[in-house]
Order: structure tokens, then sequence, then C-alpha cells
């Protein structure tokens, strides 16, 4: 009798460790999925590579005389509607920077020429068009303007 506990035991036991292991790998992927959304990324630095810049003709709009903020977004991406208000909202008193939202699904050329995976994406262009800074998810709005701060 005793050993037929102690298998069941041992069954219930094994079966628990498939879904243990699933908890624990979605946890990770949780955490890391988080921790890399909304944040801006510093890109175009000294020791990489040239970037060619966007044009106002590839964008299809002018840029902004000091920075611009390209916005790629998709039709039913709610995160993309707060980054579009937010950053609207954030160039309403900046004349020399512009925002420029861009439907990702009508430009798929530039989202594969870009690199962008996920709306929304933002872009912060310097004057000449340069890629100085991404974030991938809805930013705040501190870090968008700690970002502007840092253009001159």
């Amino acid at each position: 009798m005793e050993l037929l506990a102690l298998i069941g035991q041992t069954t219930r036991v094994k079966s628990l460790v498939p879904i243990l292991v699933i908890l624990a790998v979605a946890t990770v992927y949780g955490l890391w999925y988080k921790a890399s959304r909304g944040k801006i990324r510093v890109t175009g630095t000294s020791n990489s590579a040239p970037v060619a810049a966007l044009t106002a003709e590839i964008l299809g709009a002018p840029l902004g005389t000091r920075a611009t903020l390209v916005q790629f977004s998709s039709a039913f991406c709610t995160p993309c509607r707060a980054t579009r208000l937010l950053l609207e909202s954030v160039v309403l008193n900046m004349p020399d920077v512009r925002h420029l939202d861009i439907d990702a699904e009508a430009h798929l050329d530039l989202v594969r020429r870009l690199n962008i995976h996920s709306t929304p994406t933002t872009l912060i262009l310097d004057s000449r068009g340069v890629e100085v800074g991404r974030a991938i998810g809805a930013p705040s709005r501190e870090q968008v303007l700690n970002s502007l701060a840092g253009i001159s």
C-alpha cells in the first residue's frame, strides 16, 4: 500500500515539472519583453558605421529643422494611438521638431529597410535625417523630452 502511495506522489510530481518549466520560461520572457519595450535606445553613435539619412522624399513629408519623430503605426494598434497623442503633444510647442506618423502596412518597403519589427516604433532623427534614437513600444514623455534635449 505504501509503495502505491509513493508511486502516485512521484507521478504527480513528474506531471508538475513541465508546468513549472513553462511558467519559468514564460516569466523570463515576460520580464524581458517588458524591459525592452518603450525605452529609447541611442543609435548612430560615433563608433558605429555611417547611417544613411532619411530624406523628406523617402518619408513623404518635410523634416523638422532640429529633429523629427518618425512613428511607425498600424491600424489596430492601441499603443500606437497613445504614442501618437504623446508625440503630437510633445512637438506642439516645439516649432523646430516634427512628428510624422507612417502607416507600417502601407510602407512595407520602408519598414523592411529600417528593420521595424513591431508597432509602435519611433525613430528620432536629427536635422540631417540621421537616426539618433529608437523606441520600440510606447515611450514616456520624459524619455522623449530627454532625447530631444540631446539634439542641438
